[in-house]
């Protein structure tokens, strides 16, 4: 059983001190593609009626929580922000909500698709590269390191939307 994700996060900023940054990024796209799976494996391995159904008060579904991390992390943060790929962002809440046009196998394909596209735009990246685009504004992280990090922390430690959904 792999360790909690705060224990994962403190040994690979660790393991930053000491080990050459190549391997530490591969090392954390690794963990980043266990946890992929992981999320994969929970929603398939769910009843597909309640794929679509909120189980929580703030209103998402499972689905919606894939489309989440499809679109708004693995999408803005990988190939939007650290490769700075023009890339369609979500507007309000699409990120968080499964279109009814879109089947469950579709949705889970697409995300599997993106995690691909998104792990092969920062492959070969030095882990002290800045973000090349952002929001305006401050950018909240400095470096590939501390992206990859906040995208492994959200597909880990799922949290809710802000605000109830429509």
């Amino acid at each position: 059983m792999p360790p909690p994700t705060t224990d994962l996060i403190r040994t690979a900023l660790l393991d930053c001190v000491t080990t050459s940054d190549d391997l530490v990024r591969d090392e954390l796209l690794g963990w980043l593609d266990s946890k992929r799976r992981h999320v994969i494996a929970q929603v398939e391995a769910m009843p597909a009626e309640a794929r679509r159904r909120t189980h929580v008060p703030s209103g998402w579904t499972p689905l919606g929580l894939v489309r989440h991390l499809t679109l708004d992390v693995e999408r803005v943060w990988l190939r939007g922000a650290m490769a700075g790929e023009p890339v369609e962002i979500p507007q309000g809440y699409d990120g968080w909500v499964a279109p009814d046009g879109l089947s469950d196998e579709q949705v889970l394909q697409d995300y599997r698709d993106e995690c691909r596209e998104a792990s092969a735009a920062v492959a070969s990246m030095p882990l002290g590269q800045g973000l090349a685009w952002w929001f305006d504004g401050e950018r909240p992280y400095s470096s590939l390191r501390e992206v990859l990090l906040h995208v492994l922390v959200e597909t880990t430690t799922p949290r809710r939307p802000p605000r109830h959904l429509p």
